[in-house]
């Protein structure tokens, strides 16, 4: 594996590499208006991919002003309203790969290169996420199979970070340190929103790369700092393909 230049591709969930359709959005709206939170759709977009506490926190402070005591409490009880629908949404629909992720898959299984998952929700619903659609069923404790021969290698979530989420380059570092590699330029991030891209980049490996079929449009990526906007995460495959065959 070390003779190659790409070793792990780290990709983000909802959005990336399993089809978002904004329902955690509508959810996210759902719990906010039930607790008299009232942001702009606009809003919630541009924070999709941080950890979603922390997102109720920010919204509750531009809504009260940062001063205001009462912040954590109420984006407390908004966050475990949140969670409740959130989980109840996708135990109960079906949950299905993005556009270009199965064939990314097989490509990334193919050529022995890892493939890790992010995300910013916690460890409840990621895990509901993976049983539905097949990917966790042989992960250990730790959440991980490197033998794994289809689905992923490994998962992270904010909660085996001490609740450091995007754009800490945290589960980025977690996810190199599980598999052993130290070299930054082996390993490449795909996210669908802002925060996946500053996420990749305060890393600092090889490629910090949007993927514009999830939340956010090119239109939307474009104006944050990144490597490379793709239609769908298959187009991937000849940029692995390029890195691959350069002399080092």
């Amino acid at each position: 594996m070390s003779s190659q230049n790409i070793q792990l591709v780290i990709l983000d969930m909802a959005g990336t590499t399993i089809l978002d359709e904004h329902e955690v959005e509508h959810c996210f709206k759902i719990a906010a208006q039930k607790n008299g939170l009232n942001s702009s759709d606009d809003r919630i977009l541009a924070l999709q991919g941080y950890a979603k506490l922390y997102v109720f926190q920010t919204l509750w402070a531009e809504q009260l002003g940062e001063d205001d005591p009462t912040i954590n409490q109420k984006a407390k009880t908004s966050y475990e309203d949140f969670t409740q629908i959130l989980e109840q949404h996708y135990l109960n629909h079906e949950v299905k790969p993005t556009e270009g992720c199965l064939k990314l898959f097989d490509y990334l299984h193919q050529h022995g290169i890892y493939i890790a998952l992010t995300t910013g929700f916690y460890r409840k619903v990621a895990n509901i996420i993976l049983d539905k659609v097949g990917w966790g069923k042989s992960l250990n404790q730790n959440y991980m199979n490197i033998q794994n021969k289809s689905g992923i290698h490994l998962s992270v979530c904010p909660d085996e970070v001490q609740g450091a989420g995007r754009p800490s380059p945290s589960m980025i570092e977690l996810a190199m340190l599980r598999f052993g590699i130290s070299d930054k330029s082996k390993v490449i991030n795909v996210g669908d929103t802002p925060v996946d891209l500053a996420f990749g980049k305060n890393a600092g490996i090889r490629l910090a790369l949007g993927v514009c079929n999830g939340t956010h449009t090119r239109e939307q990526l474009a104006g944050h700092p990144n490597d490379g906007l793709l239609n769908n995460i298959a187009e991937l495959i000849p940029i692995i393909e390029k890195l691959n065959h350069e002399k080092i």
